[in-house]
């Protein structure tokens, strides 16, 4: 007799939230595609060709640009680019709000003192016109650079939040018990804090990624980025340079933007469902309001089912 698959009780609660479950189903659907990329691009997709502004067709299911370029093979391959930044940008900007936030609320005194001034100078600095000045001074916006730049703009305001969440948890009877036991700093922080704010830090990662997503398509669109590579950011820089829009070219930039707004659906709806699963808040309010509609539904029946016996 075959026995069950158990999951751990994480991935349990996010499959049976219907938001996650389908922001997880829009992510892997855009995952597989960025990875059997090079098996379904028809060609080259910065290749010329003499099938020009075409439309979409069975040819070219997304069209071709003023250069001939395949804008599907754009858009699956571009995914790889993309969502590679968006990845490592976001687990870096993690990994130094997880580490300064949690540092800061176990030092205290001068060390949180010191770190909290960090968070504050960053938080002061708008991240987008900053990475804009970056960008205009880096010679070099290839990937590795731009998730450098992306990574350390954007970390500050979840190191704030992680400090907060942090703070509160210093407080806890697990937490002292630790202490008095003799535990050391690091089995502390990695064995105590961290598993109990590992949905923050998992939120953390989801927020980073689709703003860096958009953050880099933005530079990318206005020619910040490095335009050379084939990303969803590059393609759209490429359309508006040629004044796709004005010549009618709606598949050139539609493809690559719907793309990129997917994908943030996704991610948006996984940060959603990450919130209500942490929250027993809000999994209290669904609950009472999905209660609500069925009372009231069962009273409006009810009433009508009078107003019948009466007629």
């Amino acid at each position: 007799m075959m026995s069950r698959i158990h999951f751990p009780n994480w991935l349990t609660l996010m499959l049976g939230n219907r938001k996650s479950r389908i922001g997880l189903g829009i992510l892997v659907f855009i995952g597989v595609v960025a990875v059997i990329a090079p098996l379904i691009a028809v060609s080259d997709p910065t290749g010329f060709s003499f099938d020009v502004r075409q439309p979409p067709s069975l040819d070219h299911l997304f069209g071709t640009t003023d250069q001939g370029s395949d804008v599907f093979s754009q858009v699956v391959v571009g995914a790889r680019r993309s969502l590679a930044l968006g990845i490592l940008a976001a687990a870096l900007a993690t990994g130094v709000a997880t580490l300064l936030g949690v540092l800061a609320a176990y030092a205290g005194g001068f060390g949180d003192e010191v770190i909290n001034t960090l968070i504050n100078v960053f938080l002061v600095i708008p991240p987008i016109p900053l990475l804009i000045v970056i960008s205009g001074f880096l010679k070099s916006r290839g990937i590795e650079t731009m998730v450098l730049a992306l990574g350390l703009v954007l970390w500050a305001f979840e190191a704030r939040i992680l400090r907060s969440q942090a703070l509160g948890l210093m407080s806890r009877d697990f937490v002292l018990a630790a202490k008095v036991a003799g535990e050391s700093t690091w089995r502390i922080v990695v064995g105590e804090l961290m598993p109990n704010m590992i949905s923050r830090i998992a939120a953390a990662f989801v927020l980073v990624f689709y703003i860096s997503l958009l953050t880099d398509a933005g530079l990318e669109f206005l020619g910040l980025g490095d335009v050379q590579k084939t990303s969803w950011g590059a393609t759209l820089y490429w359309a508006q340079t040629n004044s796709a829009v004005l010549q009618g070219e709606w598949w050139a930039f539609t493809f690559a933007g719907g793309a990129l707004a997917l994908t943030v659906l996704g991610l948006v709806l996984l940060l959603a469902g990450i919130d209500e699963v942490s929250n027993p808040r809000l999994r209290t309010e669904k609950t009472h309001r999905a209660l609500s509609r069925r009372l009231f539904a069962a009273f409006a029946g009810g009433r009508a089912a009078v107003r019948g016996e009466a007629a």
